[in-house]
């Protein structure tokens, strides 16, 4: 580094960085900084790049470990860097390329150094670096300005005023970079860290006033998705990827709990734009996690979104994630579904879904779709999923949140389609499938450890009320639906008459004999009028006896049940899932970063 262009394989030999690194005080004030920034390193633009960055330095890096609390030069470098951003924006507006390009040049050394520190000592260790001054060895000042809480809140000022121009897009990128590594201490940790040091410094002291601030500019770069700007606009030679202010975004709302609670009321944003940019944006685990902790922490935000008239915008690429189930990893298929279940609590959402018609899903292969309301697919693929989940990796806990969507959303069925009231009962066959099976099991278990004097296996009979519980949920589904809106679904009650022969066994099972009795009596109503009008009826008569038989139908014998409600709450630690999951969002998507796989403490990952 220094006035010359450096090649990666230089790095060690580099006579500016031996200088920052070795035994020899640097003042703040000596020209030797204008020397060491003045580079036209070619910055990474891969991990491969960055992992041989990452090596080829890591000599430096330690020897300024050893080195720093004789020589405070880590303190000396963060003072230069500090002293040049209070001119930055008016650089910008001057377009001072130089200036500008030396305080980046400042932090991307910064950065990296701040990278190893962090993965190689404790916080506490990491403070101290922070305060070492120009003193005897091993001395610092307690007393000291807090450097590194400096330095955070200049990144979060950087990141929040600085306009992002051509001219200044580079040194954003790289503030909220290296605000991902100020965060990233929770990486090399087993357990969540709940009073780390970025705790400390985001919900107090000089730091607080802008967090809520930063959280806005980065759902403002969300929703704008700016791109690198051209080569000819550019201050450096080789920019580094412009992912950071996506990614940092995941990091910095999802990562620490200070920050969803600092959403809701805290500022104002343009949800249209919001709105937009999310829908779009969909495809990805980032974007899907940011609509998910949106809709769950912030009312005005879910208040605006289920007041939409376009819902099928967002709704249909979360069906597509869930359609595509095996394509997509277990935590994105949750936030998914959970978001379903988040707007099935809202009953005019359960409503509006059945009066948008789609045309031709492309996307749905089972069979051609060529017109359905939004609110028969939506039943379609969570029915596939739990099918899917029934066979594959049998989570109750994607069972529990399905079933929930649905049920929240049966009393409001309207006009389903033939298909969605067709799996709505082949899903029951199923079930009824795999409770006789897992019956049948439990019984031949049971007489080969009675016969050999043996304690019975316990597995069955778990297997067997997992099961059960199953089918009484969609047994309180179908009923819901018949008890609530029973003149709206004749392709439900035809589907009910196909298969009636499944509901026989179960009406007199004592799990289930309160909530068949409306089902059974639904079926017995209808069975003896199709049977009045005769035998050979076809499929547009039989519908149309439906139809004249509902209003003759005596309500009044049907049942009352409660009202199927059911709301999402998260586990009472959702860190403990939620943070593991943003973190490897942040390391396998954040290209102008790279952390070494066999440091990484906090989730299983593979080497590559």
């Amino acid at each position: 580094m220094g006035s010359n262009s450096s090649r990666i394989s230089d790095l060690p030999k580099n006579e500016y960085l031996k200088k920052l690194s070795g035994t020899e005080s640097v003042s703040e004030n000596d020209p030797f900084w204008n020397q060491l920034l003045s580079f036209s390193f070619s910055a990474p633009t891969s991990s491969t790049e960055l992992k041989l960055l990452e090596e080829a330095t890591i000599s430096v890096c330690r020897s300024l470990v050893e080195n720093n609390p004789r020589t405070g030069n880590l303190g000396a470098l963060i003072k230069v860097f500090l002293s040049r951003t209070k001119e930055l924006k008016l650089s910008a507006e001057c377009q001072n390329h130089i200036f500008i390009w030396q305080t980046h040049n400042a932090l991307f050394i910064i950065c990296c150094l701040l990278k190893v520190f962090i993965c190689e000592m404790s916080e506490e260790e990491l403070q101290l670096h922070f305060t070492y001054e120009e003193k005897p060895l091993g001395s610092y000042s307690s007393d000291s300005e807090d450097l590194l809480e400096e330095l955070v809140c200049c990144l979060m000022q950087l990141i929040t005023d600085i306009p992002l121009l051509d001219i200044t897009y580079e040194i954003s990128v790289e503030a909220i970079s290296t605000m991902v590594v100020f965060l990233s201490c929770q990486l090399f940790h087993k357990e969540v860290l709940r009073q780390s040091i970025s705790h400390k410094y985001l919900m107090r002291g000089r730091c607080l006033p802008y967090t809520s601030k930063l959280v806005k500019t980065l759902l403002y770069n969300f929703i704008r998705q700016e791109k690198p700007p051209p080569p000819g606009a550019r201050v450096f030679p080789q920019p580094s990827d412009g992912g950071g202010l996506l990614y940092g975004l995941a990091s910095g709302v999802a990562n620490n709990s200070p920050f969803p609670s600092s959403i809701p009321h805290a500022f104002q944003i343009n949800f249209n734009s919001l709105y937009t940019a999310l829908c779009e944006q969909q495809t990805s685990d980032q974007a899907t996690l940011l609509l998910y902790t949106l809709l769950h922490q912030n009312s005005n935000i879910r208040t605006y979104m289920l007041a939409r008239t376009d819902m099928e915008n967002l709704v249909l690429p979360i069906l597509e994630i869930l359609y595509h189930v095996e394509e997509r990893n277990s935590h994105h298929v949750y936030m998914a579904l959970i978001i379903l279940l988040i707007l099935t609590e809202d009953d005019g959402f359960n409503r509006s879904i059945h009066e948008v018609i789609l045309k031709n899903i492309t996307w749905y292969s089972e069979r051609v779709l060529t017109e359905i309301s939004l609110g028969s697919l939506l039943i379609l693929v969570v029915i596939r999923t739990i099918q899917y989940n029934m066979t594959r990796t049998r989570d109750k806990y994607l069972h529990t949140n399905c079933l929930a969507a649905l049920a929240n959303m049966s009393a409001q069925f309207r006009s389903l389609h033939q298909y969605a009231a067709q799996r709505i009962i082949s899903l029951f066959s199923l079930l009824s499938k795999k409770h006789n099976k897992v019956l049948e099991q439990a019984t031949q278990s049971l007489r080969g450890s009675l016969s050999s004097n043996d304690v019975p296996l316990p597995d069955y009979a778990q297997d067997l009320n997992v099961i059960e519980e199953v089918i009484r949920m969609m047994l309180e589904i179908i009923n819901s639906c018949l008890t609530n809106s029973l003149h709206h679904n004749p392709n439900l009650v035809y589907a009910l008459l196909y298969k009636r022969d499944l509901f026989e066994q179960f009406q007199t099972h004592p799990s289930f004999q309160d909530i068949m009795q409306n089902i059974d009596l639904v079926i017995t109503f209808f069975s003896s009028r199709l049977l009045q009008a005769g035998a050979e009826l076809s499929v547009e008569r039989v519908l149309e006896i439906i139809k004249q038989g509902v209003v003759a139908l005596p309500k009044d014998r049907l049942k009352k049940f409660p009202e199927l409600k059911f709301k999402y709450v998260e586990e009472e630690q959702p860190e403990e899932f939620f943070i593991p999951y943003v973190w490897s969002l942040v390391y396998n998507s954040a290209a102008g970063l790279y952390w070494n796989p066999q440091d990484i403490q906090l989730f299983t990952m593979d080497s590559d």
